[in-house]
């Protein structure tokens, strides 16, 4: 048999009808096409940003987008602004933001950017080696605190997050582990007859691992909230929870670790302490309603505290919270010249006082009537505890002033200068205006 060389025509082929089946077959199969180049692009970009690498600093602050595009950020608000304090090798950064707690962090992340970098992931990397656990651990803890914990702060992480680049998991990370990790300090409050001018003095030493080297980054925060108390609070780049701080209504805070690292697991279903600290700086006017926040708080570990009030009722207490004690023995709160003060008879009017045995009491009572701003700082000199002794500050709660000493290389901060700040005087914008009211 043999084939025709040409094929034979149907008569009905180049119909209008034929043709449009024709021209609806051709246009499905191109936008299968389209469909399928459109979906192997959108996978290609999908794996190429998985391979990026998750703490890479990439863009402005000001063009960061959220989640690979998938939500939205706020838009950039509030102010912040950056000065200096100090002299010569102990100058320290103060940074002004107002705002929401949003936009305070953002404006905090944008300021001190840099030093975020340098500090804050391989800090997080050199702990958690250290420790002996994952990063995806303390981010756990972190979560699982913060669920407990006041909103405003978990927002302000936020911001800085977005603002600075670090990534959000990183500052998880790094803020719980002074949840984690043993410490401890000490804090003298004196006031009325104890100084020499009846203003509230009060001070507070941070003693805790100088290989951390967070002393390399010092900053010290003026939150200037549109709701809520001003507040001032001496930290280290990226860290947002206050480990001690001051409000403008004259509430200042200190602490110190109690609990061993034997003593762990440690509950983590309840807020830090640097994080009620900043809920009871937003919203604490005496120290009555700071007070009334702590007992509200469910607690985590062994501590003690120092709270002042340097303005309505001009006094200080001393705490001891030893959780997981029984509830009738957890709490005890000592006043001043209180015979019952884990420290009696060694107990003085208008004073509390926690040094853990190091020597304080007879410089106190020698100075009893005279204390003051610069005899504060020789006496925060005198009990730190040496080889640890990254930070001091101490507070006129009753002025609005404060110095601050951070630790320098090697050099403890007790050997190191103290600057001065007078927030009453701070103008960080340079407008000729005082920052705060």
């Amino acid at each position: 048999m043999c084939l025709s060389p040409h094929p034979a025509v149907d008569p009905a082929a180049n119909t209008p009808a034929n043709l449009g089946r024709f021209l609806g077959r051709a246009l499905l199969l191109w936008l299968l096409a389209v469909c399928f180049v459109g979906s192997w692009l959108a996978f290609a970009t999908c794996s190429a940003r998985a391979e990026e690498k998750p703490d890479a600093v990439t863009g402005s602050p000001d063009a960061v987008v959220g989640g690979g595009g998938r939500f939205a950020i706020p838009p950039p608000g509030g102010s912040g602004h950056r000065t200096e304090i100090g002299e010569a090798d102990h100058r320290f950064p103060v940074v002004v933001v107002r705002g929401t707690p949003y936009e305070m962090g953002w404006q905090l992340g944008r300021l001190i950017r840099d030093e975020m970098h340098r500090f804050i992931p391989p800090t997080v990397a050199g702990l958690t080696e250290q420790l002996g656990l994952e990063k995806e651990t303390l981010v756990e803890a972190w979560t699982r605190s913060a669920a407990y914990a006041d909103d405003r702060v978990e927002q302000e992480l936020l911001g800085l997050a977005d603002a600075s680049g670090v990534p959000l998991t990183t500052l998880q990370a790094m803020h719980a582990l002074p949840l984690l990790m043993p410490y401890s300090c000490s804090s003298i409050a004196v006031w009325g007859d104890a100084t020499e001018d009846g203003h509230l003095y009060q001070t507070r030493n941070l003693d805790w691992n100088l290989a951390v080297r967070a002393h390399d980054y010092p900053v010290i925060v003026v939150y200037i909230p549109d709701e809520g108390i001003p507040h001032v609070v001496p930290t280290f780049a990226g860290m947002i929870g206050a480990h001690t701080g001051m409000n403008l209504r004259g509430i200042a805070l200190s602490e110190m670790g109690d609990a061993s690292a034997k003593e762990a697991p440690y509950q983590v279903h309840a807020p830090h302490f640097t994080v009620f600290f900043r809920t009871m700086l937003y919203d604490a006017s005496s120290l009555t309603q700071a007070l009334d926040i702590f007992r509200a708080q469910v607690p985590t570990k062994r501590y003690h505290y120092v709270f002042g009030d340097g303005v309505e009722e001009l006094r200080a207490v001393k705490v001891r919270a030893h959780s997981p004690e029984p509830a009738d023995a957890w709490l005890k709160i000592w006043n001043d010249n209180d015979p019952t003060d884990e420290f009696a008879p060694n107990v003085l009017r208008c004073l509390v006082y926690n040094d853990e045995g190091r020597g304080a009491f007879p410089s106190l009572q020698k100075l009893h009537g005279k204390l003051n701003g610069p005899r504060l700082i020789e006496l925060a000199n005198q009990i730190p505890i040496r080889g640890g002794n990254v930070e001091n500050v101490v507070y006129d709660a009753t002025a609005m002033r404060l110095w601050v000493s951070y630790a320098r290389g090697d050099q403890e901060a007790y050997l190191r200068p103290y600057a001065f700040l007078d927030l009453k005087a701070l103008d960080a914008d340079g407008d000729g205006i005082p920052d705060l009211p």
